[in-house]
């Protein structure tokens, strides 16, 4: 007999995308029934996003009230709300593996996804968003355009980008930098501190997409505070890591990013070297995901097993040969949201352990879910639930009266911001932790 509910650790099974059944029509079907009887008879994670509750009312509303009354094209409204967050399998279901019912409701709705996209349902303009490396090249090079062209404020253009494209003009789009972080790390100067106690420590930091092109910030303080602690810092940006290619269905193209960057990666393991991310979808592709979809490879196990993320390697410093001194009082309180793709790592709260270093800091923790969800918080047929799921976490933000907001996911971070009004949070965006630490420094 199953046991009702599990205490156990969850674990996941290999996305075998290349199998026959993953795609097989009727074993799809019968898996999502399978799967939403579960879920409606529990209902655990009816507040964690638009997926349950719109699933629970087609059940209530349907003929006999049951999953068997459903037609299989009622499905997708309830696939298409799912912002793969993790958060009802990491942190609501008492049904995940190891349990007998063995359900992961984000991977069964990718893998719906991934029959979608064979059948050329899915729309095209988040798939062309989803090309960050060609896309994000122009952005650089014409910045002062783009970010002029996209600003809010310019509500003409905005406008007719929403008509075309469908992207929501009421969205606060992320700014190119004006130059790669990659550029920028090979003219630095800063000089590492060699009384530091972690001085023997070597890494390389992988820039992410969105701080090489968008946030440079996040690394220059990465970088500051790394050599501040007596760090050899390399860096590398061999590509993007896959994630708009995962959130798109695209498991070829994440595998192909996966076995791209890690190639390239493996050459700093090989030489010493540990692995530091600075976003927490990265960080959670780099650890985890591309296991999931190459659990053979032992290249792909090796880079996980060196791979950190920013936070995580701050606090290892700090536990085992101390941090460097002359950390400093910052004026104001800081609000951590702690991002779901951060809490999907199963590392602890990070950004809180790490931000606790700084002397005297008052702190507060919000952990539920942003709603952004990579293009799902952008395009126009889904900016209104993101706002909706968004909204929850942003009072709670405004709540606690804090000067800064920091988040270690980038769009979290700027929708949050964007969903606040009337707050005294100084920061136009939230900051990355990183950045706080690198202001404790005075650097």
């Amino acid at each position: 007999m199953s046991k009702e509910g599990g205490i156990e650790a969850p674990i996941r099974h290999p996305i075998n995308f290349e199998h026959p059944d993953f795609l097989d029509p009727k074993k799809l079907d019968d898996e999502m029934r399978r799967a939403f009887d579960i879920c409606h008879g529990c209902r655990r994670c009816f507040n964690l996003c638009d997926s349950f509750p719109k699933l629970f009312d087609m059940i209530d509303e349907s003929e006999n009230e049951d999953v068997e009354s459903l037609k299989s094209q009622q499905f997708e409204p309830v696939v298409d709300a799912c912002t793969l967050c993790d958060m009802c399998f990491m942190t609501k279901c008492p049904y995940v593996p190891p349990h007998d019912f063995d359900l992961d409701f984000p991977h069964l709705m990718l893998r719906y996804r991934t029959a979608q996209k064979k059948l050329k349902k899915l729309p095209m303009v988040p798939a062309l968003l989803a090309q960050i490396d060609r896309n994000a090249k122009i952005g650089v090079a014409l910045s002062s355009l783009i970010n002029w062209a996209s600003n809010i404020k310019n509500t003409f253009i905005r406008k007719i980008l929403e008509v075309v494209a469908g992207i929501d003009m009421r969205v606060k789009l992320p700014v190119y930098n004006s130059e790669t972080f990659t550029s920028y790390f090979k003219k630095n100067k800063f000089q590492i501190n060699i009384d530091a106690p972690s001085k023997d420590r070597k890494v390389v930091i992988y820039s992410t997409c969105f701080v090489n092109f968008n946030k440079k910030d996040t690394g220059v303080a990465a970088l500051k505070v790394l050599k501040k602690n007596g760090v050899e810092v390399q860096e590398a940006y061999p590509g993007c890591c896959g994630m708009p290619f995962l959130e798109q269905a695209d498991l070829p193209k994440v595998v192909a990013q996966a076995k791209k960057v890690s190639k390239d990666l493996l050459e700093w393991v090989d030489k010493g070297y540990e692995i530091i991310t600075l976003t927490a979808s990265c960080g959670l592709m780099l650890k985890f995901e591309w296991l999931l979809l190459l659990p053979n490879d032992e290249n792909i196990k090796r880079l996980s097993k060196n791979t950190s993320d920013i936070d995580e390697y701050i606090v290892d410093i700090a536990q085992n040969e101390g941090l460097a001194e002359g950390l400093q009082e910052i004026d104001g309180g800081v609000t951590v949201h702690n991002a779901c793709h951060a809490r999907a790592q199963n590392m602890g709260i990070k950004s809180r352990d790490m931000l606790k270093f700084i002397p005297n800091i008052k702190m507060d923790v919000v952990e539920r879910c942003a709603g952004h969800g990579g293009t799902f918080g952008v395009m126009k047929e889904t900016h209104d639930l993101a706002v909706k799921v968004g909204t929850p976490t942003a009072k709670q933000i405004k709540n606690k009266n804090n000067k800064y907001m920091a988040s270690d996911c980038p769009l979290a971070g700027k929708h949050l911001k964007q969903l606040e009004t009337d707050t005294n949070i100084a920061n136009d965006e939230a900051l990355h932790p990183i950045e706080l630490m690198a202001k404790s420094y005075r650097l």
